[in-house]
């Protein structure tokens, strides 16, 4: 008889964890609860004192947790990385960004620029938020900001035509129909992110996490990862 894992997993990584969950499930005969949140959000909820068999989140936050013990030593995973990107409306012309220079004029260019809200705690939201004061545009960027609650929504508003631009992890953007993603922030202003897994120092069945986080992993759910918008780590 299988076991009943809980899992806590960044929410970009919705589409493909739940892929391959499924497939997990129907294969091995366990069972996981999977409960997807930003990554501020979940390590918030962790801090509470929740618990999980299987936390993926941000690589440095599960190496941290690794160290204090709150992670099983030797279990932490690198399993996918994405980066943030910048959409625009399905059909509509995309400007160059090409450039550092490039990119900042496109950005003051856009009658409005949708992104993630550094406020929900995601790890897109927070990079931007600091990246305009960087850019030395906070000003202009708040004239025109239409910032979202989830990377979902930003595209959302790209694709029905109410920001020309939108900014957040492109595994976010890929789902959403009518939008498009025309690249990567441009060096040095983007950021990669690597999300890893771990098995919690609490799980009871370390033989059956391990199997899922070796699934996610697996050379054989590559295609899945790409689809959703991310790459495996190097």
């Amino acid at each position: 008889m299988g076991s009943n894992l809980t899992v806590m997993c960044a929410r970009s990584m919705t589409s493909a964890v739940d892929a391959i969950a499924g497939r997990f499930m129907r294969a091995s005969g366990h069972q996981l609860a999977v409960s997807f949140g930003t990554v501020g959000a979940l390590q918030a909820r962790l801090a509470a004192g929740e618990s999980a068999d299987v936390l993926i989140l941000g690589s440095p936050a599960i190496a941290k947790m690794e160290q204090s013990g709150a992670v099983t030593a030797g279990s932490r995973e690198d399993i996918a990385r994405t980066s943030i990107g910048v959409a625009v409306r399905e059909g509509a012309p995309a400007p160059d960004i090409s450039t550092p220079a490039a990119f900042k004029a496109a950005l003051l260019a856009a009658r409005a620029v949708a992104f993630s809200d550094a406020a929900v705690g995601g790890s897109a939201g927070v990079h931007l938020a600091a990246l305009w004061g960087r850019m030395g545009i906070a000003d202009e960027i708040s004239r025109k900001a239409l910032p979202q609650k989830t990377g979902g929504e930003v595209a959302s508003r790209v694709a029905e035509g109410a920001a020309e631009l939108g900014l957040t992890l492109i595994a976010e953007i890929v789902p959403i129909k009518g939008a498009r993603v025309i690249g990567k922030i441009p060096p040095p202003y983007g950021n990669d992110t690597t999300y890893a897994a771990g098995i919690s120092a609490t799980c009871a069945d370390r033989v059956a996490a391990a199997a899922f986080i070796a699934a996610l992993a697996a050379p054989a759910e590559r295609e899945v990862w790409t689809t959703a918008g991310f790459e495996r780590p190097d």
